[in-house]
């Protein structure tokens, strides 16, 4: 099949979920014998016409200019070069700056899956007005595509309550790690077991304030790396915030994946404040790093996680859990996440699902 996936910065990763998702997911279907393009901005570092068999299409991104604006023009300039080619199918990930754009997909001679991603507008960073607008979007998603994806059973479950649509449920996925070194511990000055960390975007839905609030107020000082693009201005809000604490260390975004998989590996408490969305690809990978996670309490979490996990809900219980929690006592947490991994989420697994999604939905083309 001839495949475009659409809605993501581009690969390989230097962005996000998204964009980590498309990496593996483009590379294990070329690999399987499709043809696949994934397209990317142009101000992508990675500037290379392919990678690893995938195909790339640089587009237009006036973002760095614009700003929010410049999104949706990039996405508009994509939609508008696949409408020039023969695709199979086209994989939209997302909507929020995209789906404005829907009508001019080339629907006719072509099959649109949109993975439906989080809900969007109920994110707390959004103005009134935005969160009106991204119900819009959300609800243009259900009109120009043909099929949807649910990365989450609770997003498949709204989905089907909302608007009656029958998405396909297929999470996101992470390969396990197995083969840790220490030496990329060097460069963060920290040591085995003797620090505590998080992998998040700056966003206050993350609940990274009320983490670092934990992490301040803990007796144990033990370093506290923070990872992930913080100059934001809500980064430099937090970084005001927490001068006052050393062992609170901003080290920015981390994007390649062996020394991210090895500072999971070797943290003592990994803690996941997401509190939006379906299966994020961070608590996958922690699990499948042999991580000890403390998420933030929410359904999506719990669904994941389920009895394997802490969970907080404050900054006390954060704390809390810094103070009295060694990895070494918790094993069976740590193992019984792997096992979910392999079982469930291994990306081969996930891949292969994806592909007899798009198979399936290729057939009513015929």
């Amino acid at each position: 099949m001839k495949i475009a996936i659409i809605g993501t910065r581009g690969i390989p990763n230097h962005y996000g979920g998204f964009e980590q998702f498309a990496e593996y997911l483009a590379k294990g279907l070329v690999e399987r014998g499709h043809d696949i393009t994934v397209y990317n901005s142009h101000l992508h570092p990675y500037q290379q016409s392919e990678w690893n068999g995938v195909k790339l299409v640089h587009c237009q991104d006036p973002e760095d200019k614009w700003g929010t604006v410049g999104q949706f023009v990039y996405d508009l300039n994509c939609i508008l070069d696949t409408r020039k080619k023969s695709f199979d199918i086209i994989l939209q990930l997302g909507y929020t700056s995209s789906t404005i754009w829907g009508w001019l997909l080339p629907r006719k001679n072509c099959v649109i899956t949109t993975n439906m991603d989080g809900l969007e507008w109920s994110r707390s960073k959004y103005s009134k007005p935005v969160q009106w607008f991204l119900k819009q979007a959300e609800y243009l998603a259900t009109v120009f595509s043909d099929h949807w994806i649910s990365d989450s059973l609770g997003i498949q479950d709204y989905l089907t309550k909302k608007y009656n649509i029958p998405s396909t449920y297929i999470p996101y996925g992470a390969f396990p790690f197995n083969t840790p070194g220490e030496g990329d511990l060097t460069a963060y000055k920290v040591q085995k077991y003797n620090y505590n960390m998080l992998v998040a975007r700056f966003e206050p839905e993350n609940n990274i304030d009320t983490i670092l609030e934990g992490a301040a107020a803990a007796t144990i000082k033990t370093p506290f790396l923070v990872v992930g693009k913080h100059a934001t201005k809500y980064g430099e809000y937090l970084k005001e915030k927490f001068k006052s604490h050393p062992h609170i260390q901003f080290v920015g975004g981390v994007y390649d994946i062996n020394i991210l998989n090895n500072l999971r590996y070797y943290s003592n408490l990994y803690f996941h404040g997401h509190s939006v969305g379906g299966t994020n690809p961070s608590l996958l990978e922690a699990m499948a790093s042999h991580a000890l996670i403390c998420a933030n309490q929410n359904l999506f979490n719990s669904a994941i996680l389920e009895k394997d996990a802490f969970y907080f809900s404050t900054a006390k219980e954060v704390s809390d859990y810094i103070d009295k929690t060694h990895k070494e006592a918790y094993a069976g947490f740590v193992q019984n996440n792997l096992e979910k991994i392999e079982r469930i989420y291994e990306w081969n697994t996930i891949i292969d699902q994806y592909e007899n999604h798009f198979e399936t939905i290729y057939s009513t083309k015929k």
